[in-house]
């Protein structure tokens, strides 16, 4: 469709601008322009007065989607300064200027030489000018217009979501909404009604209808059953032009799904079952499987099996499995066995307990009737007018006849023997039965998977136990032993039972003290001190062991220390007969005594009690008894003796070591050859020191000549006194210093007022008249010059080393 605008121009006004709105099929316009911009937006027009010059172009559109072979015309520009004459030249600048918009420079006529699409740009915006061409010079100033891209029926609906997927629960009301579907139609809403969307059902009827305007399916009809057909595919359509002939469409399929409700009751597919089941089933075991048909699923579907009555009630019992529905048929244990028939006698209930593993007996019953009832455990109220929603079969159980193991008459036996009795003798019985109506011979034998199993042996026959070996019940009081039955016609088939064999005690242990006792009395005991209380056990039973009593051994003297006094509690005390007891006369005593239990017949055992005398404080807690009792009281075992022995030797052989490194230790009096002088020279004599004037006069022994009279030791008082002795001050210069010392020493052995001990006297004199006189520095002149050392060389080779030191010490004075 080609829109031209060459009608509707409006003259040009020198003075006046007067802008004049035309509406027609191709919503043309034409429009003088001042100077100042004008925007056409949405065929409006501002106008703007300019006293003088203007320029008219018209108001523009352009069609989308031309497909003509010459470019569109689009409108045509015009300036009231034009004469026609050419020198006015037309600009045209913005967006797809050039490029998809053209304009002839001379007549101002624009064109279109593409194909536009609204849906992609609705508008341009482009700006027109007018200049001399002489000149260049712009002879109205640069205004802005736009060219709108009109829209055209070319886009059909479209439905964005689809396919959809829905869902509605069967037995839905007439009307029930499903799903509102939206479709989207890219073309200008505001313009015709290429964007008017009515919506229609094309595939789905009669079960779903669709709404033209909203586009909400809703069901069609009343009870739609899932039963009878689950899935839905709806076909919509979507036409715009409001459905007219020629408007576009689109589709989309809706897949609708109904979903189950509890509307279908259980049902059995028959009244009546039959069911086999062995008579050796297994308490526990399923034995049959029972289903009810539910047309409907999941939880709508779940059920419960019941069994309402039946003479099998007691026997079976039924579980449903929740996987597949269906019920679980199984064996249970019997309740109530007085309830069943032929089962009141005892030997018939001891038969009855051995079936509680095989409550099924073909002998007994041989069949059992059930009502079995399958019911929903999910109900809705809203359906149930089609129940109800349970239904009940009867189940008929046939027993089958096998051929049984032979049958206890009791479950467990206990029997008894005495110990000691001898091999052979004969413990009890056990009976078996073959349950089958052939009524075939048994065998018995002991299973033999222990080693207490082969303790006893069996009578394959007869079924009677006998002892294998001899008993001790002190050692071993029970024995537990598996007997087997078999059929001889049929030894494979086994049946066990536990027999529990007690031995019962007879009187074969004499008591005995409960413990060795450490029995002390006092030096300091009084007669009749209880000094000690024994005790007594015996291995028997109380039957043939307690009470104890105890006596001394009537054997025996009248014990004249201890006697005994039975307490008749089982207990005995130890008491003195005399005062005072000594451990230097006799520190152990021995008491006999004899012990007796009361039992068939009385045994007894004598023992003896070993007493020992001890020293003890005034309350009666022991101090000591000798030394065995006193490290025995102290609690050291012989192991912590040896220890602490080995400790103190070791502390000893340190300290001995420790001395005899000390003693041996010598300092050298001269510690180097090249340097003696000024060295101390250290003697180990052993003295009071200078403060001990007590013991002796030092200074007569440095000068003997004062020693006129004998000085007494005043640290001990003699007792006897000595007369004083005189030597003459001749004989005193005149004796030699050996000669001195021989007789001090013959004094001080002669001499009464010494100490008994020994003690040692040092004697310092070195003598008179010697002709190198004193070497000591204390009687030494204070100046050098007064010594000659040169005499030293004479003195022998034991004072070669003095005579050289004192002799580099003159040389040098000298020097």
């Amino acid at each position: 469709m080609r829109i031209t605008s060459t009608s509707c121009i409006c003259p040009v006004l020198v003075c006046l601008c007067f802008v004049q709105r035309c509406y027609g099929a191709a919503h043309h316009g034409s429009i003088k322009v001042t100077r100042n911009q004008t925007k056409h937006i949405e065929g409006e027009t501002e106008v703007h007065h300019r006293p003088k010059r203007g320029w008219v172009w018209n108001q523009f559109f352009v069609l989308e989607e031309h497909m003509g072979p010459d470019p569109q015309y689009v409108g045509k520009l015009h300036s009231n300064s034009d004469k026609g004459d050419g020198s006015v030249k037309y600009i045209l600048t913005g967006e797809g200027a050039g490029t998809i918009f053209i304009i002839d420079d001379t007549t101002g006529d624009i064109h279109s030489t593409k194909s536009l699409d609204r849906e992609q740009k609705t508008h341009y915006v482009l700006h027109a000018q007018a200049i001399d061409r002489r000149t260049n010079k712009p002879l109205e100033p640069e205004s802005e217009f736009i060219i709108k891209v009109q829209d055209i029926n070319d886009n059909a609906p479209r439905f964005t979501d689809g396919p959809y997927i829905v869902t509605v629960p069967e037995m839905s009301e007439m009307g029930t909404s499903v799903l509102q579907v939206t479709a989207t139609d890219a073309d200008d809403p505001t313009y015709g009604n290429s964007a008017r969307v009515v919506y229609s059902i094309l595939q789905g009827q009669p079960y779903f209808s669709v709404d033209p305007k909203t586009g909400v399916i809703r069901t069609a009809l009343h009870n739609m059953d899932r039963e009878a057909r689950e899935h839905y595919s709806v076909v919509i359509q979507a036409k715009d032009m409001a459905g007219q002939v020629g408007g576009l469409s689109g589709s989309t399929t809706v897949n609708i799904t109904l979903t189950d409700v509890n509307d279908n009751p259980p049902r059995f597919p028959q009244k009546h079952y039959q069911l086999y089941v062995p008579e050796s089933a297994q308490v526990g075991s399923a034995v049959g499987k029972i289903k009810a048909n539910d047309a409907d699923t999941g939880s709508n579907a779940d059920m419960k099996y019941t069994i309402i009555n039946g003479d099998g009630s007691g026997v079976f019992s039924i579980s449903t499995d929740r996987e597949t529905r269906e019920g679980i048929l199984s064996l249970k244990k019997l309740a109530n066995l007085g309830s069943w028939p032929g089962l009141c006698d005892h030997s018939s209930q001891s038969a009855a307990l051995q079936l509680v593993t095989q409550p099924l007996n073909y002998e007994k019953k041989k069949s059992y009737t059930l009502n079995i009832e399958g019911a929903n455990t999910h109900l809705d109220f809203r359906f149930s007018h089609l129940g109800p929603f349970k239904d009940v079969t009867m189940l008929k159980i046939i027993v089958g006849d096998v051929d049984e193991p032979p049958l206890f008459t009791m479950p467990s036996y206990t029997m008894e023997v005495y110990e000691n009795a001898k091999i052979g003798t004969v413990v009890g019985t056990v009976t078996a039965q073959d349950p089958d109506s052939a009524n075939s011979l048994v065998r018995y034998f002991v299973d033999h998977n222990s080693e207490e199993d082969r303790y006893f042996t069996i009578d394959a026959n007869t079924g009677t136990i006998k002892t294998a070996k001899i008993f001790d019940r002190e050692e071993t009081p029970w024995y537990n032993i598996t007997v087997a039955a078999s059929e001889m016609d049929n030894p494979g088939l086994l049946s066990h039972v536990p027999v529990d064999v007690r031995i019962l005690d007879v009187n074969d242990n004499p008591p005995e003290l409960a413990r060795e006792y450490d029995i002390v009395v006092c030096e300091n005991a009084k007669p009749g001190q209880v000094i000690q209380t024994i005790n007594a056990t015996d291995k028997d039973i109380s039957a043939n062991g307690p009470r104890f009593h105890f006596s001394l051994d009537e054997g025996l003297s009248l014990n004249p220390n201890f006697t005994l006094r039975d307490n008749e509690d089982n207990t005995a005390s130890i008491l003195t007969r005399r005062r005072r007891f000594s451990r230097t006369t006799q520190d152990v005593y021995y008491l006999p005594i004899l012990i007796s239990d009361t039992g068939i017949p009385s045994l007894s055992s004598s023992s003896t009690l070993t007493i020992r005398v001890c020293a003890c404080e005034r309350d009666g807690r022991v101090r000591t008894c000798h030394a065995e009792a006193f490290l025995s009281s102290a609690g050291l075992s012989t192991g912590a003796l040896i220890a602490i022995l080995l400790c103190v030797l070791i502390l000893l052989a340190i300290v001995v070591l420790f001395i005899t490194l000390r003693r041996s230790k010598k300092e050298p009096l001269i510690i180097s050859e090249e340097d003696v002088r000024e060295n101390i020279v250290t003697y180990d004599d052993e003295g009071g020191g200078e403060e001990d004037t007590e013991a002796f006069d030092i200074t007569a022994l440095r000068n003997p000549s004062a020693a006129e009279e004998l000085k007494y030791r005043r640290d001990v008082r003699p007792e006897v006194k000595p007369t004083p002795r005189h030597q003459p001050s001749s004989s005193l210069d005149s004796i030699d210093v050996q000669e001195f010392i021989k007789q001090r020493l013959a004094e001080a052995d002669l001499d009464p007022s010494v100490p008994p001990y020994d003690s040692l006297q040092t004697y310092a004199y070195e003598g008179h008249r010697s002709e190198a006189g004193s070497i000591s520095s204390l009687d030494s002149a204070t100046t050098h010059s007064d010594q000659d050392y040169n005499y030293l060389g004479d003195w022998g080779p034991e004072f070669k080393k003095l005579a050289e030191l004192y002799g580099e010490i003159e040389s040098e004075r000298t020097t």
